[in-house]
């Protein structure tokens, strides 16, 4: 084991590979406040790993709002570990503090000011101006609360409410998916291909019709597929349909469901809210994302529209729009 992960004090095995995982993947091998490479801090209770210029200001707010370690240095127990995987790390962390990013607000710059660093991570974790008004801070395990005034209950949400122990079965909504369209789609016929969508979730195979010779087909298809207590990513699969032969791969991607639901239960219902975004899912090199994935509240729905660079393929895009249906409605 690398030094970097030797030195952790007392904490399980698996947790430790765990955290290592976590930090392999390629968002969190940045600062999640300036984007300075290789950062060798991490704030526990928040879930992100930051640079020293940057890790030294959350220290400055107090533990109750940044639990500030050393990657390599100090001790970490089970608890510590288990709020940075249950995260899941700087995408899906900045997912939600950053998720109303005004027009004309930029993240700093490895190279800025103390002055400029300091008022951006103030203004996102202290002041929390980039979240919805309402919601705030509950606890040191990601959870949220939201004090809106037009209710008289509170809604709270917690990261790991996902994640907890009932039966893999146990069905938690309708994830609704509207396959819209494919563009420059690969050949895999003489000068065309035949598409179809296969997505799948689990043991879940659902799949949209057969476009005839198109390699930019219009699909405007909706397709549901069931979400469980325990999901995993949704994979979306695009083949040519061949008749005397199995059918061509045509392009693959994954898409990540936790920051649609991490939104849509951290808000409540959504029938109560105006129009508006209350999240989203950020491209990275580790996603097919040909863009942020905005996710709005539309007419008292929750909705999410995707747009996939096909992996492991030559050329081809798809669109989607995705519905959350949670199991109470």
């Amino acid at each position: 084991m690398s030094k970097r992960f030797s030195e952790f004090g007392k904490t399980s095995s698996a947790n430790l590979r765990k955290l290592h995982e976590l930090l392999l993947k390629n968002d969190n091998r940045v600062c999640a406040d300036c984007g300075a490479p290789d950062p060798k801090w991490a704030s526990a209770n928040i879930g992100v790993f930051l640079c020293t210029k940057c890790s030294s200001i959350h220290r400055s707010l107090g533990p109750e709002i940044s639990k500030v370690m050393s990657v390599t240095l100090d001790p970490w127990d089970d608890d510590d570990i288990d709020s940075m995987v249950e995260v899941g790390g700087n995408s899906s962390a900045n997912s939600i503090y950053e998720a109303f990013l005004p027009k004309g607000v930029s993240k700093p710059k490895p190279n800025a000011s103390n002055e400029e660093r300091t008022n951006f991570i103030r203004s996102k974790y202290e002041l929390q101006e980039f979240l919805k008004p309402s919601l705030r801070i509950v606890s040191s395990k990601s959870s949220f609360k939201s004090c809106d005034s037009r209710k008289d209950l509170d809604i709270v949400f917690d990261s790991r409410s996902s994640r907890k122990e009932p039966s893999v079965d146990e069905i938690i909504g309708t994830l609704k998916v509207k396959v819209v369209k494919g563009t420059d789609l690969a050949v895999r016929d003489m000068l065309s291909s035949d598409p179809y969508v296969i997505l799948t979730l689990g043991d879940q195979k659902v799949k949209t019709t057969v476009i005839k010779s198109n390699l930019n087909p219009v699909w405007n298809e909706e397709l549901q597929i069931s979400v469980p207590h325990r999901y995993r990513p949704l994979k979306l699969r695009v083949f040519d349909h061949d008749l005397f032969s199995a059918d061509d791969i045509m392009g693959e991607a994954e898409i990540d469901l936790q920051p649609l639901l991490t939104a849509a239960m951290a808000f409540g219902d959504p029938q109560l809210l105006g129009d508006m975004q209350i999240g989203k899912w950020l491209k990275s090199s580790d996603n097919a994302l040909i863009k942020d994935s905005i996710i709005n509240v539309v007419d008292g729905k929750v909705k999410q529209d995707v747009s996939l660079k096909l992996q492991n393929v030559e050329c081809g895009q798809i669109e989607l729009e995705l519905e959350w249906v949670p199991i109470n409605e």
